[in-house]
């Protein structure tokens, strides 16, 4: 397709405009933004870089850019403060070859972490993605690390992964990196703006992204606020904006059992309206019903809360129960989506959800920062005797003795015959009293679908198969990196490594 068709399109979509975009979806959205030429557009400002979005993709993206020499690089965030989703996520890191797995004696390499991957994602990952991802990630981290990021001193193996690679921030969320690398940015030169909501692309002649148009002094849920901002760009345009988990409608439909009584763990900005604008510029939408959810949430606080981090560290040696049989009912290691839907099975007599229960030592529970919590908000529980812990649960007793006591085995043997579950973490560590106990349900928390992306970050447009000019992506607002279902961890890696290719391809470097 030559560019003055290409340019053509793109009018032909700008000019079904909001009401023809709505007449044309069966869901609401949010306010959507729509592109626009750049004939007439009287530019508020120049800079080398735009960067829409300031998680884990756009602040990464935004060192990078300055390191290698763009001089006026600006991040725009709609939200009032900065890190988006990113800040609130479980800051956990994975990386192949790092440090402390020197110092722990844990082999592991690049192909074992992308083979891990591409299991987990059924066969539908993106190898060469993945790849890229892996064989930068160390990098990534050591970017976090000098920004002045600080880890736990252990590693945890998260399930899917066949070896312990997993970083975690001490404050056991993304603000423990996000803060540090936000302060990397300005201490770099990186200018930041919040309340600055994307609004769609200003191309030029040719289709080329030439910039950007914006709402400044936007508040979030009040569309109508604000004054619209025309940003030029000399090299190009970074989306970072994360994914959607927070629209309901778009969320459903993908998959109708997402519905709004599912919780999700995001933040009230993951809506997508970034995702919408470069699909009607053309970008081609990978793998958009695969939606995640973390089964390690509870259905008793709001958001990833205080359990998931708990129940992401407890799981290596923990049990959870069916609460109706007593009985396990999956590997607690297993890929996210297999727990997920294992969880979701967990029904009661009338078919009703029927949250199942993670039971752990209090001894090896307490170690976690967030034990204490769990018990102060009411969101987890200790018992002295199974009995008690039966009876508030309305377990079955006998059957959750034997169960316990059949798993004590799999402790001692160092096999899981039950589950198959890899028991290395559960060394020594037996299921006794007293007992630690929290709700487990499946909330949604990562959009595997998005646009697609090569290696280089570039958006790749959908009738052409080539690169948008002037545009790239980086973090969960690209799609088909990780396949069916992400492994725990990988989404940091992802989001830094592809925001540092997108600013060194900019960049040319």
């Amino acid at each position: 397709m030559s560019n003055v068709d290409l340019l053509g399109r793109r009018k032909f979509i700008t000019g079904l405009g909001i009401a023809g975009a709505a007449a044309a979806t069966p869901f609401a959205m949010p306010a959507l933004a729509s592109s626009v030429s750049a004939e007439g557009v009287k530019w508020d400002k120049t800079i080398d870089i735009a960067i829409i979005g300031s998680g884990f993709a756009g602040l990464a993206a935004g060192i990078e850019a300055k390191r290698q020499g763009a001089k006026d690089v600006t991040i725009f965030e709609k939200m009032p403060v900065f890190g988006g989703n990113s800040a609130i996520n479980g800051g956990l890191f994975a990386a192949p070859g790092t440090p402390m797995q020197q110092e722990k004696g844990v082999t592991d390499s690049v192909e074992t972490m992308v083979a891990d991957q591409m299991k987990s994602g059924r066969g539908i990952a993106d190898e060469g993605l993945l790849r890229h991802v892996a064989e930068h990630a160390m990098e990534a981290l050591q970017m976090t690390l000098d920004a002045g990021s600080v880890y736990h001193p252990y590693l945890q193996q998260l399930g899917g992964h066949s070896v312990p690679r997993t970083y975690q921030t001490t404050v056991s969320c993304g603000a423990g990196i996000t803060q540090p690398l936000l302060k990397q940015c300005r201490k770099e030169g990186v200018e930041t703006e919040n309340r600055v909501k994307f609004a769609g692309f200003v191309l030029d002649k040719t289709g080329k992204v030439e910039g950007v148009k914006l709402i400044k002094g936007y508040y979030f849920g009040e569309e109508d606020s604000g004054k619209p901002y025309y940003v030029r760009t000399n090299r190009g345009v970074i989306m970072a904006t994360g994914g959607f988990a927070q629209n309901v409608n778009l969320r459903m439909a993908q998959d109708p059992t997402l519905t709004a009584e599912v919780g999700c763990t995001n933040a009230k900005g993951a809506t997508g309206e970034g995702m919408f604008e470069m699909f009607r510029l053309g970008a081609v939408p990978v793998h958009m019903a695969h939606i995640q959810s973390g089964p390690w949430a509870s259905p008793d606080e709001g958001g990833f809360g205080y359990v998931s981090n708990y129940s992401i560290f407890n799981f290596p040696h923990s049990i959870a129960i069916n609460r109706m049989t007593g009985q396990r009912f999956m590997n607690e290691i297993a890929d996210r989506k297999t727990r997920a839907d294992a969880e979701l099975n967990c029904r009661d007599g009338n078919g009703d959800p029927l949250p199942p229960i993670m039971i752990t030592s209090w001894e090896h529970a307490k170690q976690h920062p967030n034990a204490k919590k769990v018990l102060k908000y009411g969101v987890g529980w200790k018992f002295d005797t199974l009995e008690e812990l039966a009876k508030h649960f309305d377990v079955p007793v006998k059957a959750l003795k034997q169960q316990i006591e059949e798993y004590n085995g799999y402790v001692k043997a160092g096999v899981d015959k039950q589950f198959g579950k890899n028991m290395g973490k559960a060394k020594g560590k037996y299921i006794e009293a007293p007992y630690g106990v929290v709700r487990l349900w499946p909330k949604v928390h990562y959009c595997q679908g998005g646009v697609q992306i090569t290696k280089k970050a570039e958006v790749l447009d959908s009738f052409s198969g080539a690169p948008i000019q002037g545009l790239y992506a980086a973090g969960e607002v690209t799609g088909g990196v990780h396949g069916i279902s992400r492994l725990g961890s990988c989404s940091i890696p992802e989001c830094m490594v592809m925001g540092m290719t997108a600013a060194r391809s900019i960049m040319g470097a």
